[in-house]
């Protein structure tokens, strides 16, 4: 590969490596306006199973079914 390819080269990764940061940084931008400052989704349902006997149950089926895999 002659010195000019390399050069040529260099070049055209420099300029997709740019525009990969460009497009990267608007999207972080969309994702940041869409999400805004709201909590994380988890936040709005931790303890909603709290003292829920069918939750309870469902776990324990849970770990039954994950012991009977080993």
């Amino acid at each position: 590969m002659t010195s000019k390819a390399i050069a040529e080269s260099s070049q055209n990764l420099e300029s997709r490596v740019t525009s990969l940061e460009t497009e990267l940084e608007q999207l972080k931008r969309i994702l940041s306006e869409s999400l805004g400052n709201k909590e994380p989704w988890w936040l709005n349902i931790v303890g909603s199973f709290e003292n829920d006997s069918s939750f309870d149950e469902a776990v324990r089926f849970g770990r039954e079914w994950r012991k009977s895999a080993e």
